[in-house]
This record gives structure tokens, sequence and C-alpha cells, in this order.
């Protein structure tokens, strides 16, 4: 597996002028996992030349604004999972034991999870997003004048989920069909991680939610091994074996060509940000709801946009916005292992159908569709 040059990392770029020869997969087709992929596609180096003379390109976004990680702590990720110091785990008591109701319903019991997912963050307080203007899904005009993003608030990544999360995410190479390999020190970050978000409440719950049901053992040790697995093992996609997982699909997001190429996965909220920040996103917009009257702002959660990663434009993503880490491997892992190909659940305000798609015993890809 690959990482990212740091070099690269936190560059403050100005936004390329729109390029679309490509496109992307649309949320409802994701279940076509099948392609080739020429990985020298991925790694063209990209030539952007800065304005001379004090001349102006006509129609150019300003520049982004620079974003910086706290990274210090990422190195101690990658120590052996048992010399590593975690949160404290939360206490268990009637919150995280699921009703009746919420056992037989699994909308009530994705609510539980927004309820109980303590680490959300809080629009104008921990960060602000500018959604800009509207379009169709087909419509290709660029209609957002800056960055999805204005800020995010450095105390983000001092939580120990959220910067545990993020370290994961240059573990993988975006080329479909690139087989990855793993190395110890990166298995260690997948172990720590897992066992920083099982002293959560919404793992906690999740847990107490599936060995109720039978599904997987009381025995949480048993089950922090479940999810690692579900979530980290590889598999292969498109006649590649060991080349995708559930993580690197849904939360980082993978580039497949079956004739053109094409945005696969990516609907993590993080990842976008931190993409967004090394100029590889380009915000296009916000998808129109389907209803007239529930235009997205800046307080908004649930979002449907459109984007361009690397000039390959994704038409239509919808993603949660500002939850926990532990809260989307809860909320999604809940879905993969009660519900079907589509649950319709109520995400707080937000009327949500979480999509699932199963690849054999693997999530395939999983990932909000605003119901609006």
């Amino acid at each position: 597996m690959r990482k990212q040059e740091e070099s690269q990392f936190w560059q403050d770029e100005g936004s390329r002028p729109s390029r679309r020869p490509q496109k992307a997969v649309d949320e409802g087709h994701e279940k076509n996992e099948g392609f080739n992929w020429n990985q020298n596609n991925w790694n063209r180096e990209e030539k952007r030349e800065d304005n001379n003379d004090g001349w102006e390109t006509v129609g150019r976004k300003p520049p982004r604004r620079q974003h910086k990680i706290q990274k210090e702590q990422w190195n101690g990720y990658k120590k052996p999972p048992n010399e590593q110091e975690y949160s404290n785990d939360v206490q268990i008591d009637d919150t995280l034991e699921p009703s009746e109701e919420e056992l037989a319903d699994l909308s009530q019991g994705c609510y539980r999870l927004w309820e109980l997912d303590s680490n959300r963050l809080v629009p104008g307080k921990d960060y602000e997003i500018d959604c800009g203007d509207g379009k169709k899904a087909y419509q290709k005009d660029d209609m957002a004048q800056g960055s999805l993003f204005s800020w995010l608030s450095d105390d983000v990544f001092r939580k120990p989920t959220y910067s545990r999360f993020c370290s994961l995410l240059d573990n993988y190479n975006p080329n479909a069909g690139h087989k990855e390999v793993v190395t110890s020190e990166e298995k260690q970050e997948q172990a720590a991680f897992i066992e920083e978000i099982s002293r959560t409440a919404p793992i906690k719950y999740l847990h107490k939610y599936l060995s109720a049901k039978g599904i997987v053992s009381g025995n949480y040790q048993d089950f922090k091994r479940t999810i690692s697995s579900l979530w980290f093992d590889l598999y292969g996609r498109g006649g590649t074996s060991s080349c995708s997982s559930a993580f690197e699909h849904v939360f980082v997001g993978e580039i497949k060509q079956a004739g053109e190429q094409e945005v696969s996965g990516f609907h993590n909220w993080l990842q976008f940000y931190l993409e967004e920040a090394k100029g590889n996103v380009d915000y296009q917009g916000y998808i129109f709801p389907r209803r007239r009257g529930q235009i997205p702002d800046s307080e908004t959660q649930l979002l449907t946009v459109q984007f361009e990663w690397n000039d390959i434009l994704k038409s239509v993503s919808t993603t949660l916005v500002g939850v926990s880490p532990e809260f989307e491997i809860a909320l999604y892992t809940l879905c993969f292992f009660v519900g079907g190909e589509d649950n319709y659940v109520q995400l707080g305000p937000y009327p949500v159908n979480i999509k699932c798609y199963r690849f054999g015993d693997r999530i395939g890809s999983v990932f909000p569709i605003a119901e609006n």
C-alpha cells in the first residue's frame, strides 16, 4: 500500500478548470464492480501553473484556504495495540441496551445510534460548510464558487476516534484492481482503531443489538474481531484478488475503469475534507432535493453533492456531514447484518435510505441516500 507524499499533503492550491471526459458511478449502480484499470492513469503528473504577470484565469475559483492537521500522534498508532493509550470505556447503562421495539424495528435502532453519537460535530461550532448553488444531477456546470468546507476546528483532530480514522485513510492505493499489501504497522493501526471505537457508545450498542439477535458472539473480544474482519479484510473485485476492502471502498474511495474512468465509493465527509484540502477534490455544488423548499444550508448534516476527484466527476454522492467514525461504522454494520439492500431509517431529523450492496459475505458498498 502506498502513503501519499507529505510534501503534497497540505499544499494550498487553487482549483483547476473542470475537465469531464469521464463520469462517476451513480449511487444506485455501484453494485457493478467488475472492471479493469490502467494504473498509469492515476499516477499521471498534474501540471498546474500559477498566474503570471498579474493576469487571472477567467472563471477560476479563489484559492482554497490552507488546512493543517494535528498529526504528531499518528506515528504512535503504528505501535503494537497493547502498547498504546486509549480513551476510557463508556459505562454500560440502560441507554446501551436495545429495547424490544428497537430490536423489532431497524429504523428505531438506527435512530438510537444517532442519539448515542455524542462525538458528532456541531455545525457552526466545529466546522462550517458553504453549499454554494444547487443543480440537477445531469447538469455539469460548476455551481460552487469555492470549497465545500470553509473551516474545520483543530480540536476535531484531537478527538481520538477521528484522529485514528484519518490516519488509516492514506494506507490505500485508490487504483481499483491494484493489489493491496498490508504492512504489519498498518495492521496495528487497524487494530488500534477498532479498540478505540469499541470503547464508544455506538459500538457498544451495536454489540448489544447484534448479540441480542444472535448474529454475533456475546464475547466482546470476538465481536471486535468480527468488526475488524468485516471492514478491513481484503477481497477481490474485477478479477484481481486482495485489491479492495469495505473500509477502502466506502470511506476512502476507488477509481475504476469500465470503459470510462469512474469514482466508486468515497462516502465519508472526513475523506472529502482532507482531499479537498489537498486540492484533489473540486466541489461542484449540491444536488437539488426532490421536494421543494428543503434547500441545504450550513446547518445541514445530510448532503447530496457533485464533485470531481482528481478530475473525475462523481455526479451524485450523499454524505453524512459531521458524524463520528464510530457512528458510521456502527450504522453501516447494523444495516449490513440486520437489513436488506434498501434500509429506510430515520437519523435525527433526516429520513434516509441506507443502501447496502453485499459482495458475498462482505460489504460491497454501503452509503446513505437522502429520502427528501
